[in-house]
């Protein structure tokens, strides 16, 4: 065969790679309102950047026919790119290849590509459209399922990983993006479970619709799945190149310093008056984020779960940061299961990857009652403590108002080892409120009186006492627990000049093969 002739063979090839499982497959997948495969991989990656790898592998199956339909490519493109000129990995499953089903080959593509980023030190960004694993191929799919799952949680804490759900993502293929950093669903078109609705209903008689056992509503404000949810394809591919911009592309590098103009010293005047003098009435506390951060930008994660805690990424003069935030507009912004879950887990995502920790305090203490405690507010709740106590990243944390009781210590406290505590005027830190105070102190010199009137007086006069000692950050600051009190409008300005001065820090844990996190 002449080389013209061996050179157009590979063209035909690639052409029919390109097309997965055909034409009229990918117009089913258009008519859904879903991308391809490929459309999505050069939607997300800068132009002309994507090379991929193995596109003329196909499955090795000879069962219930298998042997005569097989497609190049076997249902995923791999390969790497750039966003922004940085290094990704990415595979992209493509539903019009069996489903999406995964078989042997299937797997080993996508840990071919695991494999890369780990030696490299860059992302893994993953689009999953797949109907799980390839039936035909039995064991040989579970196993490759386990070979992506173990990459997964070697990866962890080494190289960012993502995962976009843009289709369906069900059975086994849920835990590959569990096990990941961040996962991103669309609302349209996408849901995730372990057991499907026809399983469901066999095994436990529950009718339920696709939508309400998966759907992005469910995983984004329920269970906590989802860490974003993305209108569209298009939106969930510019959060992922949003989200990027604040994370390094290991474990060993920095988060990437961006240029900005927005003055250090910039004053917010409306910030010295913005605590309620009501210590009861709440308030949006992402206002204070907004106006504290480079340009009000503030990518906020798990919006629409745990809201009594808000969490996400922002920058400090071109510096990446991870914000951890109660707050008082949900729940009064008490502690509970959901919130410190939530937070825990941020926490150590910014540790393992060099971000620094900003903190803003207002924490009445943790939700009581028996649903949290037979729920195991107790573990949860130390989940948060040990991110923050083994965190060694720069955190700053700012006490706005409240801060009572144990949830003092879990908020990144200065025994936490917080590298700078500051404090508002407005800050309250004590073991409880007054009024459950003075209950506790003064029950048996109150149960005396009979008079009420007289006790209502007592009470107020007690009550007055224990704010005037401890509804004031000073009693903390007296012991060197909280390192200064500042204006409220001046706190961009300490939180950029505490940064900096941080930016040599070095702290290293005790030597072990690893902790023992209260799961």
């Amino acid at each position: 065969m002449a080389i013209e002739d061996k050179i157009k063979e590979l063209l035909n090839k690639r052409e029919e790679a390109m097309l997965g499982g055909g034409q009229k497959r990918i117009d089913s997948q258009h008519k859904k309102g879903k991308y391809t495969a490929r459309e999505r991989i050069d939607a997300l990656l800068d132009e002309g950047s994507f090379e991929e790898f193995d596109m003329f592998v196909k499955h090795r199956c000879h069962d219930f026919g298998m042997e005569k339909k097989s497609f190049l490519s076997d249902g995923v493109v791999t390969g790497y790119g750039t966003i922004d000129g940085r290094l990704v990995y990415v595979f992209s499953q493509d539903f019009t290849v069996f489903g999406g089903s995964l078989s042997e080959t299937f797997a080993n593509k996508i840990c071919k590509i695991q494999d890369m980023a780990m030696k490299n030190g860059a992302p893994v960004i993953g689009i999953n459209d797949s109907g799980g694993a390839r039936i035909q191929e039995g064991v040989r799919s579970l196993a490759g399922y386990a070979e992506i799952f173990e990459r997964n949680i070697l990866a962890s804490g080494v190289v960012p990983q993502i995962s976009a759900i843009f289709g369906p993502c069900a059975g086994g293929a849920v835990y590959s993006p569990a096990l990941t950093d961040f996962t991103i669903m669309s609302r349209e078109n996408s849901y995730m479970f372990v057991t499907g609705p026809k399983v469901v209903k066999t095994v436990t008689g529950e009718t339920v619709t696709v939508d309400e056992l998966g759907g992005p509503n469910v995983h984004g404000g329920k269970s906590g799945v989802a860490h974003f949810v993305a209108e569209n394809e298009e939106e969930g591919i510019l959060l992922i190149r949003k989200l990027l911009d604040y994370i390094p592309q290991n474990n060993l590098e920095e988060p990437p310093l961006t240029e900005c103009d927005d003055p250090i010293d910039r004053m917010e005047e409306s910030l010295n008056y913005f605590i309620p003098e009501n210590t009861n009435k709440p308030y949006e506390v992402k206002d204070i984020i907004y106006s504290t951060v480079d340009y009000g930008e503030f990518l906020e994660v798990h919006q629409n779960y745990a809201k009594n805690m808000v969490v996400g990424f922002a920058k400090y003069n071109g510096t990446s940061v991870g914000i951890v935030a109660n707050q008082p507009n949900f729940l009064a912004g008490v502690l509970d299961i959901e919130s410190s879950r939530k937070a825990a887990r941020f926490v150590r995502f910014c540790d393992a990857f060099n971000i620094p920790i900003i903190t803003f305090v207002d924490v009445p203490g943790f939700m009581p009652g028996t649903k949290q405690e037979h729920s195991g507010i107790i573990l949860n709740g130390a989940k948060l403590m040990y991110a923050f106590g083994e965190a060694t990243v720069p955190k700053i944390t700012i006490t706005l108002r409240k801060s009572y009781g144990g949830a003092h210590d879990v908020m990144s406290s200065k025994q936490l080892r917080g590298d700078l505590n500051y404090a508002w005027p407005s800050a309250e830190i004590a073991v409880m409120g007054p009024k459950g105070a003075i209950e506790i102190l003064e029950g048996r010199n109150i149960s005396k009186i009979e008079d009420e009137e007289e006790k209502a007086k007592y009470i107020e006069e007690k009550e007055s006492e224990y704010k005037e000692m401890f509804a004031n950050p000073y009693r903390a600051a007296s012991y060197g627990y909280i390192d200064d009190i500042i204006e409220p409008r001046n706190t961009r300005f300490r939180i950029i000049r505490g940064l900096q001065m941080l930016t040599t820090k070095k702290v290293v844990n005790p030597p072990k093969k690893h902790g023992n996190i209260p799961l």
